[in-house]
């Protein structure tokens, strides 16, 4: 009796230590679209996935007031538009934040601030407002007592790398590292904020399926990559481009500021030249994708930090110029159907397999409120050409 009840100990012991290791999935709320449910049913829709973080691209005052009371963790971002003015006056990010963060907080759990998205790609130059920015943004949530509470980040695109393969050679382009990677990483650090950074083994896979198997960008079973110059295996290349990431900070000196991803993403359709767009191969990214985040631990240089990990995203959006895959990755059509079946809580994969197999459309009830639904309106977010073949300057490997 003494060794069954020792080993139901330790089996309890190893279970709690694998979800205390294990990360979170969250989903990218993007409305480039007219067609989309109200905010209310959105609400109801994230419910039911059992989904509780959520990134916005605006602070849309219909979206925060629906969130309110659900306790589904938010992060709303600054769109860059508004960079050069939060940049040169605090007084704009005084009434930014009390008009945008306080109005709702904390009944809309507001946990982050994206700063901008992508801007170091950003065609209108914005990467000079991006530090400044961040900062004035930090300081008047210091003013409003909120800063201990709220982060304060900007989503990076994989290409901000000068090198990614092997992970452990990655480094930053050198023209960004003085001017604003340095000067963020260290505000980062000094706020206790995390990196930011959105990653698409779908770009990577698309500009060289010559050398990228696609189990390897699918999460699926293959030999993996090992890393000549530390001998650590990878067995997905999102891992390894993590991990590229992680390698260009400590090249820095910043190897302690903790990374979220917050994109990530496989289009269920795409151009003919968007080699392996498909439903089966989307469910089979986000599923094993969400199975890895909540039931494993971290990457292989990481292997002690939780993956912390934003889908790309919950709808389809029809008015999202480019590719035929820019309007095809969501989890869900806009009538709330799912584009193909994948469990997304930790729960659902001990119910039942999360083999990412599956793309059969299955209708999900969600109670719709009385009134009307009004046309979503057209706001940032998503998918980039940057993001194309980033992580993969040189041959990335996979078998």
């Amino acid at each position: 009796m003494a060794a069954f009840t020792t080993l139901t100990s330790l089996f309890v012991l190893l279970s709690l230590l694998s979800i205390a290791n294990s990360g979170s999935i969250g989903i990218n709320y993007g409305r480039v679209a007219n067609n989309l449910p109200t905010p209310e049913e959105v609400v109801q829709l994230l419910k039911s996935q059992g989904i509780n973080r959520v990134k916005l691209y605006d602070t849309d005052s219909a979206v925060l007031t629906a969130l309110s009371g659900s306790n589904i963790s938010v992060t709303v971002a600054l769109p860059n538009e508004q960079l050069s003015d939060a940049a040169s006056k605090q007084s704009f990010t005084d009434s930014w934040v009390q008009s945008n963060i306080i109005r709702y907080y904390p009944k809309t759990n507001i946990e982050s601030i994206a700063v901008g998205n992508e801007v170091f790609v950003d065609p209108n130059n914005t990467t000079k407002f991006l530090v400044p920015a961040m900062k004035n943004v930090y300081a008047s949530l210091v003013k409003y007592g909120v800063a201990s509470s709220i982060k304060v980040s900007s989503p990076v695109a994989l290409s901000a790398l000068q090198n990614s393969y092997p992970s452990s050679s990655g480094s930053f382009k050198t023209d960004l590292i003085e001017p604003v990677i340095k000067p963020m990483l260290s505000f980062l650090k000094q706020s206790g904020s995390f990196l930011a950074v959105n990653i698409y083994p779908f770009f990577a896979y698309v500009a060289n399926t010559d050398t990228i198997s696609l189990d390897y960008a699918l999460f699926r079973d293959n030999k993996g990559v090992t890393d000549p110059n530390n001998g650590l295996v990878y067995k997905s290349l999102f891992e390894a481009q993590i991990d590229a990431v992680y390698a260009a900070m400590k090249a820095l000196n910043f190897d302690d500021v903790k990374m979220e991803i917050t994109e990530t993403g496989w289009p269920s359709k795409g151009d003919e030249n968007e080699t392996g767009a498909s439903a089966d191969n989307a469910a089979a990214y986000n599923g094993n994708l969400v199975k890895r985040v909540l039931t494993g631990s971290g990457t292989p240089l990481k292997p002690d930090e939780p993956l912390n990990v934003y889908l790309f995203a919950l709808f389809n959006e029809n008015q999202k110029p480019g590719p035929v895959s820019e309007r095809n990755y969501g989890l869900f059509y806009p009538s709330k159907e799912k584009v193909y079946d994948i469990m997304l809580t930790r729960e659902g994969l001990e119910a039942g397999p999360n083999n990412g197999s599956k793309s059969q459309v299955v209708k999900i009830p969600v109670p719709s409120p009385s009134s009307s639904p009004t046309p979503a309106p057209v706001v940032g977010g998503g998918v980039e050409e940057s993001k194309v073949g980033a992580g993969c300057w040189r041959r990335c490997g996979g078998e």
